[in-house]
């Protein structure tokens, strides 16, 4: 895993420009903290920072390939392409050379005989850049489910791009700014439009697609989309095909030449993970997986989180036999955390799920480069609770939103007028029902489910996979996601809702799929979300800190906002679908105005 970056300019010598491409690749030495490489021609420039996982000797990068037709073609990668080994052996018998063991190689040849539809052939998490100086053409893609991230900036002349923000803000050429509807997004936390970000000509590559980037502009090509189809298997049969497709993913994901761990909540998704990963590690990676759990030592009981994970997670560590360790944090290491994973994002942080998450990760990074994660089962199998318990009909918006308020209610009201965050939050759910590839003949109740888990998939769970991304590699640490096998998510995407469900169980299709591997109260252990320590204590610094910003002068979200709005949306006592307390709305609150500070950003409504 490592960080990408670069620059075309169709008009500019970029050699001369050394001293601005350094300054975009050293800023992702988090990323990448083993070795860096930039190279430049007079058009391109392309910067990397590695995380050395596989073929650690072998995987330099930028990597050159010289073809005996003069053709000249430079990639920088990131991720992981899980089956390279068979695309080698393809490619070996197609009369290519390899000098590494290295996958990064492998897709440097893989495009070379396949072109841009190399893409569909790779399994994995990826994002990569590469400059074919025969066609002077820049090839930027990424994996199907977005895993990892890739940011471009065009302009009239040329373009930047980088695995984050920091990379093309190290370039004067980008002003950080932000329009009405990027002010909406930073306000609107679980809802992303795909491949918008809230800063002004700042884009997201979508997942699943590819962009062609040459003198007339950048030219996007969507690769992959889930296609509904008829489910013909037999119950019996769907819960077998789960079980193979699952340890599949997690087999192919346990190669690595560093140590390689799994995190273990107690809950189905990442036990299951830990279960089939367990006693299949490759000899060097030791006799034992390692795993591990996060613990607070005051942690509430909420409705999302009805029980503690660390008692569940040393239960099934136990019951495996893996090297465990609970990772105890202290709630006062937040506050400090919460920064480092602002500025790990670049952009306001979730409040506590960051700092936390970017903890735990630091944690786990002192023993092991890679670690495994149960990230994504619930979108993939449709475990959320609104999903359950509800009406067939289709929802009115996105249904992880609260009833009756949002944190848009907090703009004033000559913005309420004019960027209308209702319409435009309609405007967005009409634009994701849109894209839900329908299946005729459906009931309502499986159409309805059918539809609330693409929106998932392609609105929330891209939130979740980014954050994951961003903590994760902020530490140096690869986190994988066997959940993200696209060949698992089109299997189970066709699956219908009773059999997801049957028993009334949710995710009831995982937990047969992996019922032999585990205790019975794990396999049917309620669902308990990311614990995230919101102590009371804290609440009234919080409130304090609010009021202390809405009176500063200073603050550039003073003006936006409406303090009786403000005070009545924090105070809400709807707590919502994800049960998000009042200390982590005015969390929200203050972490925007920490970035939009710290960041110099321009509000250009």
């Amino acid at each position: 895993m490592c960080g990408i970056t670069g620059w075309v300019d169709w008009e500019r010598d970029l050699r001369n420009e050394h001293a601005t491409t350094t300054s975009m690749t050293s800023s992702l030495h988090r990323r990448g903290p083993d070795a860096e490489g930039l190279w430049t021609s007079p058009t391109a420039a392309l910067g990397h920072r590695r995380l050395a996982v596989i073929d650690v000797e072998g995987g330099v990068q930028p990597m050159h390939l010289h073809t005996r037709e003069g053709r000249h073609i430079v990639l920088v990668y990131t991720g992981e392409t899980y089956n390279y080994k068979e695309l080698r052996t393809q490619l070996q018998q197609l009369g290519h050379d390899f000098r590494t063991r290295s996958d990064t190689e492998v897709v440097l040849h893989a495009y070379q005989e396949w072109g841009p539809a190399c893409v569909e052939r790779m399994v994995g998490m990826f994002a990569f850049a590469l400059w074919d100086s025969h066609k002077s053409e820049l090839f930027l893609a990424r994996d199907r489910l977005g895993i990892k991230p890739l940011y471009y900036f065009p302009y009239a002349n040329g373009l930047l791009f980088g695995s984050e923000p920091k990379a093309i803000l190290a370039n004067p050429l980008f002003t950080p700014e932000i329009t009405g509807e990027g002010l909406l997004q930073l306000f609107y936390d679980w809802v992303r439009p795909p491949g918008l970000t809230p800063l002004k000509g700042l884009y997201e590559l979508p997942p699943g697609h590819y962009a062609r980037v040459t003198p007339r502009g950048v030219r996007l090509t969507r690769y992959w989309r889930l296609n509904s189809i008829p489910h013909t298997d037999t119950l019996e049969a769907t819960v077998s095909h789960t079980r193979k497709l699952l340890s599949e993913a997690v087999s192919s994901q346990l190669t690595a030449d560093v140590p390689l761990c799994a995190l273990l909540s107690g809950g189905i998704d990442s036990s299951a993970i830990a279960a089939l990963a367990n006693g299949r590690l490759p000899r060097e990676q030791g006799p034992l997986l390692a795993t591990y759990a996060l613990d607070f030592a005051d942690q509430d009981s909420t409705l999302l989180r009805p029980s503690r994970d660390a008692p569940a997670a040393a239960k099934v560590a136990a019951h495996l036999g893996t090297t465990h360790t609970t990772l105890t944090m202290d709630p006062a290491e937040l506050h400090d955390a919460a920064i480092e994973a602002l500025h790990a994002r670049d952009l306001p942080s979730m409040a506590g799920f960051d700092a936390s998450l970017y903890l735990l990760f630091h944690r786990v990074r002192a023993s092991h480069t890679v670690a495994l994660s149960g990230e994504a089962a619930d979108e993939v199998f449709g475990g959320y609770p609104w999903y359950h318990g509800r009406p067939a009909d289709m929802p009115a918006t996105f249904p992880w939103l609260p009833s009756t308020w949002r944190m848009a209610d907090c703009l004033n009201d000559a913005l309420q007028r004019s960027l209308k965050p209702r319409e435009t939050e309609q405007d967005w759910f009409s634009q994701a029902l849109r894209d839900v590839p329908a299946l005729t003949g459906e009931t309502t109740e499986e159409a309805t489910a059918r539809a609330l888990r693409h929106i998932d998939l392609t609105w929330s769970m891209p939130v979740l996979l980014d954050r994951k991304d961003r903590m994760s590699m902020a530490t140096g640490l690869e986190v994988r996601v066997p959940f993200c096998d696209h060949r698992l998510v089109e299997y189970v995407w066709n699956t219908p809702w009773h059999m997801k469900t049957a028993n009334g169980q949710p995710k009831a299709l995982l937990r047969s799929a992996v019922s032999d591997l585990l205790p019975a109260d794990i396999v049917n252990r309620p669902k308990s979300a990311y614990p995230v320590h919101s102590p009371r204590s804290e609440h009234k610094h919080q409130e304090a800190s609010l009021k202390a910003m809405l009176d500063d002068c200073r603050s550039p979200l003073r003006d936006l906002l409406d303090p009786r709005a403000t005070w009545r949306t924090v105070n809400n006592p709807e707590l919502g679908p994800q049960a998000i307390t009042s200390s982590q709305r005015i969390a929200r609150l203050l972490s925007i105005d920490t970035w939009m500070r710290e960041y110099n950003v321009d509000i250009t409504t």
